[in-house]
């Protein structure tokens, strides 16, 4: 006998044809639902719930009449024929339709378990009407609700229009769905995957091109394997050591660097992510050199302080762009102290470091590649950070990079660098942001 512990599957065919040869053997819900690994209760509902009706057969004048006062009832000329009439209305056939005391005489076993007629040893004579669970009628019912239930829109028309008029405006601002959805949890009455598949049905006023992600990018040329250089400022830096040097060292804060180029030649930014909070941070260089690069982090060191930039930038691993190639520069501060360690990533590998190259997306939204940052400052650069850090991130578990901060960084860090967190509908990741 099957018995399948805490079996919640839908009912299969198989199931359907089991209930129908059971009832014909007059088993007892409880038989059956043992067999089938569930609860009586969900026997019971099929059976009612698939049912089908099977009018009485026409055996004579008095089979069409399903009255329960048909043997009692002494009616006549209820349809105004007159004294043409010779027969009692009983004997009509018409009598169910027109009688105002009409009551259906309906077989006491079908209003209880097992509420059809499959195994009534009296069905080939009885002349009420019956009822009988078919499997083959209860699989294609269930079929045909199992697709209805899953096409449309499960909401009204005034509920729709309502979530198109939180959602759209947001989408616009170049707002991600996971970030409306997590900001607006108990307005969105449907799930984040659901919202895609309106986008996908072009249900919105806002279109699949506005979402930041979903316009398909260009196929990339396939990338020629060059030998990596040799370069000797990299030895005691390469990637290895670095997993080796924060394995030995597991309480220094790592940060995550690199830069983001404008118009070729003019101004560019230097971009630092720490990796526990995923906080950005960005830095207006004049141009894409070492020296930039180091003027960037001496002023960091002077902003925060000894202490606070040292539990901050405790190690940083970039890429092996020409910029960083003077990393002793970057660790020692004027008097040769010591401040931080720099490491190289491996060549042709910026997936080392992922949550910074992730992260550039948010910034290329409102910076796209070839436009030029000469006519930005650094202002302008804050801004575009405190938006970028405001959005909700899933990785986050639903929170943002600037409420992570705050809670793992010094609590004198964000004001420090006038870090501050953006209102959820307020963000803006279109190029707009800046003009």
């Amino acid at each position: 006998m099957r018995q399948i512990k805490g079996n919640q599957k839908h009912m299969s065919a198989e199931d359907r044809a089991y209930i129908e040869e059971a009832l014909k053997r007059n088993m007892t819900f409880k038989e059956i639902a043992k067999y089938l690994s569930k609860d009586p209760t969900t026997i019971s509902k099929e059976i009612k719930k698939h049912r089908v009706v099977q009018k009485p057969g026409n055996f004579n004048n008095s089979s069409q009449n399903q009255c329960k006062h048909m043997r009692s009832c002494q009616k006549r000329d209820l349809c105004g024929v007159g004294k043409h009439c010779r027969f009692p209305c009983r004997q009509c056939q018409n009598c169910n339709d027109i009688c105002p005391d009409f009551e259906q005489n309906i077989c006491p076993k079908t209003q209880k378990a097992p509420f059809v007629c499959n195994g009534c040893d009296k069905k080939t004579a009885c002349r009420l009407e019956k009822r009988y669970y078919r499997a083959g009628n209860a699989q294609r019912e269930y079929e045909e609700i199992l697709v209805s239930s899953r096409e449309g829109i499960n909401m009204t028309a005034d509920e729709f229009t309502r979530l198109d008029d939180l959602i759209s405006p947001l989408v616009k601002r170049g707002q991600s769905i996971a970030h409306i959805c997590a900001a607006h949890t108990g307005e969105i009455p449907v799930t984040e995957r659901t919202v895609y598949n309106y986008f996908e049905q072009n249900l919105f006023d806002a279109r699949n091109i506005d979402l930041p992600r979903k316009v398909r990018y260009k196929k990339r040329k396939p990338t020629v394997q060059k030998e990596p250089r040799d370069y000797a400022v990299r030895e005691s830096r390469t990637y290895n050591d670095f997993l080796l040097y924060t394995a030995q060292h597991p309480h220094l804060s790592v940060v995550e660097m690199d830069t983001v180029e404008g118009r070729q030649g003019g101004k560019a930014l230097l971009t630092l992510l720490i990796r526990n909070c995923r906080l950005q941070l960005a830095f207006l260089l004049d141009s894409q050199t070492q020296s930039c690069v180091k003027e960037c982090f001496d002023w960091l060191y002077h902003t925060l302080g000894e202490k606070l930039f040292c539990s901050i930038f405790g190690v940083l691993l970039t890429d092996n762009g020409s910029e960083f190639l003077d990393p002793a520069s970057l660790e020692c501060d004027s008097d040769g102290v010591i401040r931080t360690r720099v490491f190289f990533c491996d060549p042709n590998c910026s997936y080392q470091k992922g949550m910074l190259e992730k992260n550039h997306e948010y910034i290329r939204y409102v910076l796209p590649k070839g436009v030029s940052f000469d006519g930005l400052s650094q202002e302008d650069i804050m801004l575009l950070v405190n938006h970028v850090n405001s959005a909700i991130r899933d990785s986050l578990n639903s929170k943002t990079p600037f409420e992570t901060a705050q809670f793992l960084l010094p609590p004198e860090f964000l004001p420090a660098l006038g870090l501050a967190q953006i209102p959820p509908d307020e963000i803006l990741l279109k190029p707009q942001l800046l003009k």
